[in-house]
């Protein structure tokens, strides 16, 4: 049975015993930040069994891909070395919440495995296991089922701690939790290793190939089992381990998905053996980085990117051991689309991109791939024993972007081992730099531990008579006099805090006889921090206020606050749904946009996105503005950040014609699109792989930008004599000549060496059987020197010749041997001694050399020890 057909069969299994068939969800759990990726058919489902959420349906059957390749589950060291190991693996799995438990989950399971209708696999090939003390289980299994006694293997706590056992599962340290029993293929008496529960039972003989967990108690902070109102059931079965059970092989990799993955990128990579170690990595490798970005994951050095990076970096490796020289392996993304485009359409919608991001990739590890390698094979020749120095680990991770792992990779290739110790102690030291770096003198953390909260008014109004709560000094709770830096809170406040990339207000605090500038606001827990100055009087606790925000600069914030939204929204739609927020900054003179994607955005893409903002500015729609909880937020299609943390109730601001942007925000905004104006790009670029960014103006300040941009096109209009009609063709015509005298400049240049590589022929000097040029050679440039230099050694046939020339209080130097004198004479030798001689430095091959010095005055000297240094050298 094939792969495509097995996990069609087990679906359709389900789906007739009433199970609903749920797609695979992201392999980017939005849902749980606990999770670096989606690793078990459960985790989808989790607020379902902990009965936070009813999806309406109390059985469900999935195909759910997963990845372990970081964090807590960590498989990627293990991948190509093993027989099952991968960084991808899909799940096929089927659910109870709070509907059937442990004897009809038995059932559908040996059913299934076993029926003749099914999968028909022997019964004497399978061994099943209990958790120790859970009795129905196993009289389920002996009495109903049929198994015998001694194919039911009772595991108990063989993990150091009460319920701490290979069956006995939990969510976490509290919550839902139970025992499993879970079902294993004996491959049989030549396979080495013996069955669970026995000190060999970590050979390959029994493989487990289904798990059924029975959540039946709820574990409490002090380790009480109280049972659940409503036990369930999550079960797992790898679908590669089944395929190989069906298929009758004892290797993941020998099943017909991986044989067709492995044949493809044999094709690519020149006929290699489809038995390579090195093959089965990249076989492996591309799942998961198709999948990884097909939902949205782009390479960058942290979370979720930097495993993704560590992965491709991985294939390339193993790739260019297996003799590739060029990008390879994004031309198998097509291969895995084929094979596994119709189970995940996302496969297809997403191939040009996932092709256009892996070959990135492979280009850029290229770039440093041969510089680290090298670095590394220097450091193994000279290393004393068998293990690689820790800061040599550290310096490839750093300097070059090797991962750990692929540092690891060729150590074991070699017989070496790493000293981990030392790149740990070489990574803290990294870190404490970092830290020292970015501290800064104001602490804006004064209010830390502050109690209560303040209500924020500043959505309806931009003013307030307001009480004060507190007011710090240096830290100190006391009054706050004329002159004095403190940090005030309100009860209530309209200042908007910095939150959301949006920065936060400014104004003024008033009172009879007292003002208190605010410079900031800032948050702290649930508290505004109003940091200013006192320009007079005197601030205390109790003392009411006249609260007034600058307004016109909180309008100007609010229009840059928009047009990210509507920013978004247009690079979503113009570059596509893999685009995601990285960061933004919104100030009043412009806003900032930093998003995930992997190379530049072309003129023509930012055009198209300007033309997009600015139609929707035109519609001038009315901004929405809805408080409710997430589940109706999802509804709208709202757009979340992940990793930020929302409370049960989330604001959802709808804009632009046909709800063109719905986010969730707490910022300050305009009520109409039309508010914003205009919306004009300012600049793009790239701010670290994978990530680009966008800044931009609006309102008056993209009328300001637009008037400036036509001021500098006037006045380099005028600078060419045209008009601005006429600019570029103007431009375009200087810029010809220019090329064009440019030319004609190198060409006189070069008879002007010529020439004057003919007069200082004759002026060489014997230095044992070698003729010597040294000279000085004014307003020649460096390529004028290297000129004449040649045309001298073509003329002189064995000889030496030193050129220099001067410039800006700086020397340029140049030295040349003809080839059958560098055995002698070595050019780059000699310009070590010429350049130290005048300050400066210099280098090069043994007929050729550069360099240069700050001490014009040394260089007549210099050039007369010339014919000495040759004498000394050839003697």
């Amino acid at each position: 049975m094939k792969t495509a057909v097995l996990r069609q069969t087990f679906l359709e299994y389900f789906q007739q015993r009433g199970h609903e068939i749920v797609p695979s969800s992201s392999l980017v759990p939005h849902d749980d930040p606990t999770l670096l990726f989606t690793n078990a058919g459960m985790n989808q489902f989790k607020d379902v069994f902990l009965g936070r959420e009813d999806r309406g349906y109390s059985r469900a059957t999935s195909s759910q891909r997963c990845v372990r390749a970081g964090g807590k589950h960590n498989d990627l060291e293990n991948v190509g070395y093993t027989a099952r190991h991968h960084t991808f693996f899909e799940m096929l799995g089927n659910f109870s919440f709070g509907d059937y438990f442990k004897k009809e989950a038995i059932e559908y399971a040996w059913t299934f495995l076993t029926g003749q209708d099914w999968l028909g696999l022997p019964k004497d090939k399978l061994l099943v296991t209990v958790y120790a003390s859970d009795d129905e289980a196993y009289q389920i299994w002996n009495e109903q089922m049929g198994v015998p006694a001694d194919r039911i293997v009772r595991i108990g706590d063989n993990k150091g701690a009460p319920y701490a056992s290979d069956n006995f599962w939990q969510m976490g340290d509290t919550g839902p939790c139970g025992p499993c029993t879970e079902i294993f293929y004996d491959h049989g008496p030549e396979i080495p290793g013996g069955p669970p529960g026995t000190p060999e039972e970590d050979g390959d003989r029994f493989i487990e190939i289904w798990n059924v967990v029975f959540m039946q108690f709820n574990r409490t902070a002090d380790g009480d089992m109280q049972p659940l109102p409503k036990p369930s059931v999550d079960t797992g079965m790898g679908l590669e381990r089944i395929t190989a059970v069906l298929q009758g092989v004892h290797s993941n990799y020998e099943i017909d998905l991986f044989q067709n993955l492995l044949k493809s990128a044999s094709e690519i990579l020149s006929g290699v053996d489809t038995k390579e170690a090195s093959l089965r990595v990249v076989a492996d490798h591309i799942r998961s980085c198709a999948f990884l970005i097909a939902d949205g994951v782009m390479p960058s050095n942290e979370g979720r990117g930097f495993v993704l990076r560590r992965i491709i970096r991985r294939a390339a490796r193993h790739g260019n051991k297996l003799g590739a020289r060029e990008p390879f392996f994004y031309k198998l993304t097509g291969a895995l689309v084929d094979l596994m485009g119709e189970a995940y359409p996302e496969l297809v919608r997403t191939r040009a991109q996932i092709e256009k991001v892996l070959l990135q990739e492979e280009e850029q590890f290229a770039r440093t791939l041969d510089k680290g390698l090298r670095l590394l094979e220097q450091d193994i020749a000279e290393l004393q024993g068998h293990e690689i120095p820790g800061q040599t680990i550290f310096t490839l991770y750093d300097t070059y972007g090797f991962p750990v792992d692929l540092t690891n990779d060729i150590a074991r290739e070699r017989g070496l081992s790493l000293d981990y110790e030392g790149y740990e102690k070489a990574m803290e030291a990294q870190r404490e730099r970092a830290r020292a770096a970015s501290k800064f003198g104001i602490d804006y953390n004064v209010g830390a531990g502050l109690e209560g909260s303040t209500e924020f008014t500043g959505y309806e109004q931009i003013d307030g008579h307001e009480t004060i709560r507190t007011v710090l000094v240096n830290g100190d709770a006391k009054t706050a006099q004329a002159g004095d830096e403190a940090v005030v809170v309100l009860e209530r406040t309209p200042f908007y805090a910095e939150s959301g990339g949006q920065v936060g207000d400014v104004g003024l605090l008033t009172w009879s006889g007292g003002r208190f500038q605010v410079n900031d606001t800032r948050k702290e827990g649930k508290n505004h921090l109003h940091i200013g100055t006192v320009i007079e009087g005197e601030l205390f606790p109790g003392l009411e206020v006249d609260a007034r925000i600058d307004h016109a600069r909180r309008q100007s914030i609010a229009l840059n606050h928009s047009a990210t939204h509507l920013l978004h929204a247009a690079l979503r739609n113009i570059l596509g749904d893999h685009v995601t927020q990285k960061g933004s900054l919104v100030d009043a003179e412009r806003l900032r946009f930093d998003f995930s994607h992997f190379e530049p955005v072309t003129p023509e893409q930012l055009k198209a996105i300007e033309e997009q903002v600015n139609d929707q500015i035109l519609a001038n729609a009315p901004v929405g503005i809805e408080i409710t909880d997430m589940e109706q937020a999802k509804t709208k299609g709202a757009v979340a950040l992940f990793g930020e943390k929302y409370g049960d109730e989330v604001r959802v601001l709808s804009m632009g014609k046909d709800d063109f942007s719905v986010e969730l925000c707490g910022g300050t905004h305009v009520s109409r699109t039309g508010d914003i104006g205009a919306f004009r790009v300012t600049s793009e670029s790239g701010i670290s792989s994978g990530v680009r960014r966008i800044e931009a103006v609006t309102g008056k300040g993209a009328l300001a930008w637009m008037d400036e941009t036509e001021t500098r096109l006037r006045t380099v209009a005028g600078l060419v004599r045209g008009s601005r009609d006429s600019v570029i063709e103007k431009v375009e015509s200087t810029l010809e000549r220019n090329r064009q005298l440019e030319k004609e400049l190198e060409q006189l240049k070069a008879k002007l060496a010529s020439s004057a590589g003919s007069d200082l022929a004759g002026s060489a000097v014997d230095v044992n059987g070698l003729k010597v040029v040294a000279s000085e050679l004014e307003g020649a440039d460096r390529k004028a020197l290297m000129d004449t230099a040649d045309q001298l050694k073509n003329k002189l046939g064995s000889a030496v010749v030193v050129l220099a020339s001067t410039e800006d209080g700086k020397v340029t130097l140049v030295a040349g041997v003809t080839k059958d004198a560098t055995g002698r004479v070595r050019a780059g030798d000699l310009m070590k001694k010429l350049a130290e001689a005048v300050d400066g430095k210099g280098g090069g091959r043994p007929d050729m050399a550069q360099g240069g010095g700050s001490n014009p005055a040394k260089l007549s000297e210099a050039l007369q020890q010339v014919a000495t240094w040759v004498h000394d050298a050839t003697s």
